[in-house]
Protein backbone atom coordinates (compact mmCIF):
# COMPACT_ATOMS: atom_id res chain seq x y z
CA UNK A 1 0.00 0.00 0.00
CA UNK A 2 2.81 2.26 -1.38
CA UNK A 3 -0.16 4.78 -3.31
CA UNK A 4 -0.99 7.68 -0.29
CA UNK A 5 -4.16 8.62 -2.57
CA UNK A 6 -7.67 7.06 -1.70
CA UNK A 7 -10.69 7.36 -4.49
CA UNK A 8 -13.83 7.18 -2.67
CA UNK A 9 -16.43 5.86 -5.39
CA UNK A 10 -20.05 5.14 -4.10
CA UNK A 11 -22.22 2.61 -5.72
CA UNK A 12 -25.83 2.68 -4.78
CA UNK A 13 -26.58 -1.11 -5.69
CA UNK A 14 -29.27 -2.62 -3.77
CA UNK A 15 -30.87 -4.73 -6.42
CA UNK A 16 -28.45 -7.65 -5.44
CA UNK A 17 -30.30 -7.50 -2.01
CA UNK A 18 -32.87 -9.18 -0.10
CA UNK A 19 -34.04 -6.03 1.09
CA UNK A 20 -34.05 -2.01 0.53
CA UNK A 21 -31.86 -0.30 2.16
CA UNK A 22 -28.09 -0.55 1.38
CA UNK A 23 -28.42 2.33 -1.70
CA UNK A 24 -27.90 4.40 1.11
CA UNK A 25 -24.61 3.17 2.38
CA UNK A 26 -22.21 5.32 0.38
CA UNK A 27 -24.15 8.43 2.46
CA UNK A 28 -23.86 6.92 5.74
CA UNK A 29 -19.78 6.59 5.03
CA UNK A 30 -19.82 10.36 4.24
CA UNK A 31 -21.79 10.92 7.06
CA UNK A 32 -19.48 8.52 9.56
CA UNK A 33 -16.62 10.75 8.35
CA UNK A 34 -14.49 8.29 5.83
CA UNK A 35 -13.08 11.06 3.87
CA UNK A 36 -12.17 13.13 7.00
CA UNK A 37 -10.46 9.98 8.80
CA UNK A 38 -8.84 9.13 5.97
CA UNK A 39 -7.16 12.47 4.90
CA UNK A 40 -6.03 12.63 8.89
CA UNK A 41 -3.77 9.97 7.93
CA UNK A 42 -1.94 12.23 5.58
CA UNK A 43 -3.66 10.58 2.52
CA UNK A 44 -4.59 12.25 -0.39
CA UNK A 45 -8.69 11.83 -0.89
CA UNK A 46 -10.26 11.93 -3.99
CA UNK A 47 -14.23 11.61 -3.33
CA UNK A 48 -15.31 10.71 -7.06
CA UNK A 49 -18.70 11.16 -6.24
CA UNK A 50 -21.62 8.11 -6.82
CA UNK A 51 -21.52 5.72 -9.84
CA UNK A 52 -24.25 5.77 -12.13
CA UNK A 53 -25.36 2.41 -14.15
CA UNK A 54 -26.77 2.62 -17.45
CA UNK A 55 -30.17 2.59 -18.08
CA UNK A 56 -30.92 -1.08 -16.99
CA UNK A 57 -32.38 -4.03 -20.27
CA UNK A 58 -34.33 -6.98 -17.99
CA UNK A 59 -33.76 -10.06 -19.53
CA UNK A 60 -35.45 -13.14 -19.05
CA UNK A 61 -33.80 -16.23 -17.38
CA UNK A 62 -34.55 -19.78 -16.89
CA UNK A 63 -34.42 -19.36 -13.26
CA UNK A 64 -37.47 -17.66 -12.16
CA UNK A 65 -36.00 -16.88 -8.50
CA UNK A 66 -33.78 -14.29 -10.14
CA UNK A 67 -34.70 -10.74 -9.62
CA UNK A 68 -33.30 -7.83 -11.13
CA UNK A 69 -30.42 -9.13 -13.62
CA UNK A 70 -30.67 -6.44 -16.25
CA UNK A 71 -30.03 -4.15 -13.17
CA UNK A 72 -27.11 -6.36 -12.20
CA UNK A 73 -25.43 -6.50 -15.46
CA UNK A 74 -25.76 -2.47 -15.89
CA UNK A 75 -24.14 -2.21 -12.63
CA UNK A 76 -21.40 -4.33 -13.09
CA UNK A 77 -20.79 -2.78 -16.69
CA UNK A 78 -20.23 0.48 -14.71
CA UNK A 79 -18.41 -0.65 -12.10
CA UNK A 80 -16.02 -2.82 -14.11
CA UNK A 81 -14.89 0.28 -16.20
CA UNK A 82 -14.81 2.47 -13.09
CA UNK A 83 -12.51 -0.26 -11.04
CA UNK A 84 -10.12 -0.12 -14.67
CA UNK A 85 -9.40 3.30 -14.65
CA UNK A 86 -9.67 4.49 -10.85
CA UNK A 87 -6.92 1.43 -10.08
CA UNK A 88 -4.22 3.45 -12.03
CA UNK A 89 -4.82 6.42 -10.11
CA UNK A 90 -4.35 5.57 -7.05
CA UNK A 91 -6.58 3.24 -4.27
CA UNK A 92 -10.01 3.04 -4.96
CA UNK A 93 -12.52 2.24 -2.25
CA UNK A 94 -16.03 1.20 -3.48
CA UNK A 95 -18.93 2.43 -0.82
CA UNK A 96 -22.04 0.27 -1.22
CA UNK A 97 -23.90 -0.82 -2.01
CA UNK A 98 -24.58 -4.82 -1.75
CA UNK A 99 -22.05 -6.97 -2.76
CA UNK A 100 -22.96 -7.56 -5.73
CA UNK A 101 -21.53 -4.36 -6.88
CA UNK A 102 -18.26 -6.98 -6.31
CA UNK A 103 -18.93 -8.37 -10.24
CA UNK A 104 -17.42 -5.27 -11.85
CA UNK A 105 -14.73 -4.30 -9.27
CA UNK A 106 -13.22 -7.80 -9.42
CA UNK A 107 -13.81 -7.62 -13.24
CA UNK A 108 -12.33 -4.29 -13.76
CA UNK A 109 -9.00 -5.24 -11.33
CA UNK A 110 -8.74 -8.24 -12.78
CA UNK A 111 -8.39 -6.59 -16.05
CA UNK A 112 -6.18 -4.18 -14.66
CA UNK A 113 -3.78 -6.92 -12.98
CA UNK A 114 -3.51 -8.76 -16.13
CA UNK A 115 -2.73 -5.25 -17.50
CA UNK A 116 0.29 -5.32 -15.26
CA UNK A 117 1.63 -8.75 -16.24
CA UNK A 118 0.48 -9.44 -11.90
CA UNK A 119 -1.95 -11.64 -10.72
CA UNK A 120 -5.01 -10.45 -9.08
CA UNK A 121 -5.62 -12.11 -5.15
CA UNK A 122 -8.94 -11.40 -3.11
CA UNK A 123 -9.51 -11.92 0.53
CA UNK A 124 -13.16 -12.23 0.83
CA UNK A 125 -14.03 -11.15 4.15
CA UNK A 126 -17.71 -12.15 4.52
CA UNK A 127 -20.12 -14.85 6.38
CA UNK A 128 -20.90 -16.08 3.09
CA UNK A 129 -18.85 -17.50 -0.14
CA UNK A 130 -20.76 -15.67 -2.42
CA UNK A 131 -20.49 -18.43 -5.15
CA UNK A 132 -23.41 -19.50 -6.66
CA UNK A 133 -24.06 -19.14 -10.14
CA UNK A 134 -27.45 -17.49 -12.07
CA UNK A 135 -28.99 -21.13 -12.63
CA UNK A 136 -27.96 -22.72 -8.50
CA UNK A 137 -29.16 -19.44 -6.31
CA UNK A 138 -32.64 -20.29 -4.92
CA UNK A 139 -33.22 -16.91 -3.34
CA UNK A 140 -32.89 -14.95 -6.87
CA UNK A 141 -30.73 -12.46 -4.69
CA UNK A 142 -27.39 -11.20 -6.90
CA UNK A 143 -25.07 -10.39 -4.10
CA UNK A 144 -24.52 -13.92 -3.53
CA UNK A 145 -23.15 -14.68 -7.30
CA UNK A 146 -19.99 -12.52 -7.44
CA UNK A 147 -16.92 -14.33 -6.65
CA UNK A 148 -18.06 -17.19 -9.19
CA UNK A 149 -18.71 -14.29 -11.90
CA UNK A 150 -15.10 -12.76 -11.09
CA UNK A 151 -13.91 -16.37 -11.47
CA UNK A 152 -14.64 -17.53 -14.31
CA UNK A 153 -17.80 -20.09 -13.12
CA UNK A 154 -20.30 -20.84 -16.44
CA UNK A 155 -23.68 -19.96 -16.43
CA UNK A 156 -23.23 -16.26 -16.73
CA UNK A 157 -22.47 -16.09 -20.32
CA UNK A 158 -24.84 -14.27 -22.53
CA UNK A 159 -26.32 -12.36 -19.52
CA UNK A 160 -23.21 -10.53 -17.86
CA UNK A 161 -20.12 -9.41 -20.11
CA UNK A 162 -16.89 -12.04 -19.78
CA UNK A 163 -14.41 -11.15 -17.21
CA UNK A 164 -11.88 -9.53 -19.00
CA UNK A 165 -9.29 -11.33 -17.06
CA UNK A 166 -11.42 -13.82 -15.21
CA UNK A 167 -9.72 -14.45 -11.39
CA UNK A 168 -7.75 -17.45 -10.09
CA UNK A 169 -9.91 -19.14 -7.39
CA UNK A 170 -6.73 -20.50 -6.37
CA UNK A 171 -5.84 -16.92 -5.53
CA UNK A 172 -9.36 -15.95 -3.84
CA UNK A 173 -9.45 -16.36 0.64
CA UNK A 174 -12.43 -16.65 2.45
CA UNK A 175 -12.12 -15.71 5.51
CA UNK A 176 -15.19 -15.46 8.25
CA UNK A 177 -16.85 -17.45 6.06
CA UNK A 178 -19.97 -19.44 8.19
CA UNK A 179 -22.77 -19.36 6.17
CA UNK A 180 -22.58 -21.71 2.70
CA UNK A 181 -25.49 -23.29 0.75
CA UNK A 182 -24.54 -27.05 -0.08
CA UNK A 183 -24.18 -25.62 -3.93
CA UNK A 184 -22.23 -23.63 -3.09
CA UNK A 185 -19.81 -25.54 -0.91
CA UNK A 186 -19.24 -27.99 -3.85
CA UNK A 187 -18.70 -25.56 -6.09
CA UNK A 188 -15.61 -23.45 -3.83
CA UNK A 189 -13.81 -26.89 -2.68
CA UNK A 190 -14.24 -27.49 -6.87
CA UNK A 191 -12.47 -24.60 -7.32
CA UNK A 192 -9.82 -24.63 -5.17
CA UNK A 193 -10.67 -21.54 -3.38
CA UNK A 194 -8.97 -21.10 -0.04
CA UNK A 195 -11.25 -20.82 2.95
CA UNK A 196 -10.87 -20.07 6.71
CA UNK A 197 -13.86 -20.22 8.27
CA UNK A 198 -14.91 -19.13 11.88
CA UNK A 199 -14.22 -22.56 13.37
CA UNK A 200 -10.76 -22.80 11.83
CA UNK A 201 -10.50 -18.93 13.11
CA UNK A 202 -11.73 -19.67 16.51
CA UNK A 203 -8.93 -22.90 16.71
CA UNK A 204 -5.58 -20.67 15.25
CA UNK A 205 -7.03 -17.31 15.30
CA UNK A 206 -6.48 -15.06 12.57
CA UNK A 207 -2.86 -14.27 12.21
CA UNK A 208 -1.40 -17.42 10.56
CA UNK A 209 -3.27 -18.27 8.32
CA UNK A 210 -3.60 -14.41 6.61
CA UNK A 211 -0.08 -14.24 7.43
CA UNK A 212 0.80 -17.03 5.60
CA UNK A 213 -2.06 -15.65 2.38
CA UNK A 214 -0.03 -12.07 2.22
CA UNK A 215 3.23 -14.62 1.93
CA UNK A 216 1.67 -16.00 -1.13
CA UNK A 217 0.53 -12.43 -2.89
CA UNK A 218 3.71 -11.26 -2.41
CA UNK A 219 5.75 -13.92 -3.64
CA UNK A 220 3.49 -13.58 -6.83
CA UNK A 221 4.13 -10.04 -7.45
CA UNK A 222 0.43 -9.89 -6.89
CA UNK A 223 -2.40 -7.17 -6.64
CA UNK A 224 -4.17 -7.25 -3.78
CA UNK A 225 -7.63 -6.59 -3.48
CA UNK A 226 -10.02 -6.46 0.05
CA UNK A 227 -13.68 -6.93 0.07
CA UNK A 228 -15.59 -6.20 3.17
CA UNK A 229 -18.92 -7.47 3.89
CA UNK A 230 -20.40 -6.13 7.01
CA UNK A 231 -21.97 -9.48 8.19
CA UNK A 232 -18.24 -10.81 8.33
CA UNK A 233 -18.63 -9.19 11.81
CA UNK A 234 -20.56 -10.29 14.90
CA UNK A 235 -24.34 -8.64 14.62
CA UNK A 236 -23.96 -7.69 18.34
CA UNK A 237 -20.90 -5.30 16.98
CA UNK A 238 -22.25 -4.00 13.55
CA UNK A 239 -26.56 -4.80 13.54
CA UNK A 240 -26.89 -2.72 10.19
CA UNK A 241 -26.94 -5.23 7.47
CA UNK A 242 -29.81 -6.88 6.41
CA UNK A 243 -27.73 -10.80 6.45
CA UNK A 244 -26.65 -11.43 9.95
CA UNK A 245 -25.38 -14.46 10.86
CA UNK A 246 -24.09 -15.11 14.63
CA UNK A 247 -20.47 -15.57 15.22
CA UNK A 248 -18.68 -13.20 13.38
CA UNK A 249 -15.60 -11.60 13.95
CA UNK A 250 -14.74 -9.40 17.22
CA UNK A 251 -13.88 -6.05 17.09
CA UNK A 252 -10.10 -7.07 17.94
CA UNK A 253 -10.19 -9.63 15.36
CA UNK A 254 -11.41 -7.59 12.46
CA UNK A 255 -8.76 -4.67 13.66
CA UNK A 256 -6.15 -7.01 13.47
CA UNK A 257 -6.74 -8.07 10.40
CA UNK A 258 -7.03 -4.69 8.82
CA UNK A 259 -3.33 -3.73 10.95
CA UNK A 260 -2.03 -6.52 9.44
CA UNK A 261 -2.62 -5.75 6.15
CA UNK A 262 -1.66 -2.34 6.32
CA UNK A 263 1.55 -3.41 7.62
CA UNK A 264 1.97 -6.15 4.12
CA UNK A 265 1.51 -2.65 1.92
CA UNK A 266 -0.27 -4.90 -0.71
CA UNK A 267 -3.75 -3.55 -0.55
CA UNK A 268 -4.31 -1.66 -4.02
CA UNK A 269 -8.01 -1.70 -3.40
CA UNK A 270 -11.18 -1.91 -1.38
CA UNK A 271 -14.71 -2.52 -1.17
CA UNK A 272 -17.00 -1.79 2.03
CA UNK A 273 -20.29 -3.31 1.24
CA UNK A 274 -23.86 -4.31 2.67
CA UNK A 275 -24.16 -1.43 5.01
CA UNK A 276 -27.63 -0.80 5.53
CA UNK A 277 -28.41 2.11 7.65
CA UNK A 278 -32.31 1.59 7.80
CA UNK A 279 -31.28 -1.32 10.22
CA UNK A 280 -28.23 0.07 12.29
CA UNK A 281 -28.48 1.57 15.56
CA UNK A 282 -27.37 5.46 15.27
CA UNK A 283 -25.02 4.85 13.27
CA UNK A 284 -22.94 2.66 14.93
CA UNK A 285 -22.07 0.10 11.81
CA UNK A 286 -21.36 2.80 9.62
CA UNK A 287 -18.83 4.34 12.26
CA UNK A 288 -17.01 0.77 12.75
CA UNK A 289 -16.72 0.19 9.10
CA UNK A 290 -14.90 3.84 9.13
CA UNK A 291 -12.74 2.20 11.76
CA UNK A 292 -11.73 -0.49 10.08
CA UNK A 293 -10.90 1.05 6.58
CA UNK A 294 -8.49 3.77 8.62
CA UNK A 295 -6.56 0.73 10.44
CA UNK A 296 -6.40 -1.26 7.12
CA UNK A 297 -5.24 2.60 6.01
CA UNK A 298 -2.36 3.04 8.58
CA UNK A 299 -4.54 4.54 11.73
CA UNK A 300 -2.61 2.46 14.69
CA UNK A 301 -3.88 1.44 18.10
CA UNK A 302 -1.84 4.38 20.10
CA UNK A 303 -4.37 6.57 17.25
CA UNK A 304 -7.88 5.34 17.95
CA UNK A 305 -10.28 7.91 19.80
CA UNK A 306 -13.20 6.67 22.17
CA UNK A 307 -16.21 6.72 20.36
CA UNK A 308 -19.55 7.87 21.33
CA UNK A 309 -23.03 7.23 19.80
Amino acid sequence: MTNRRCILLGARVQEGAGRLGCDMGPSAYRAAGLAETLGGLGLAIVDAGDLAPAVAVERAHPNGALRHLGAFAAWTEALAEAAYRHSAEGIPIFLGGDHSLSAGTLSGLGRRAAQEGRPLFVLWLDAHADFHTLDTTTSGNLHGVPLAYATGRRGFSGYLPAPAAPIDPRNVCLMGTRSLDPAERGAVLEAGVLIHDMRSIDEAGVVAPLRAFLGQVAAAGGRLHVSLDVDFLDPGIAPGVGTTVPGGATFREAHLIMEMLHDSRLVGSLDLVELNPFLDERGRTALLMVDLAASLMGRTVLDRPTQSY
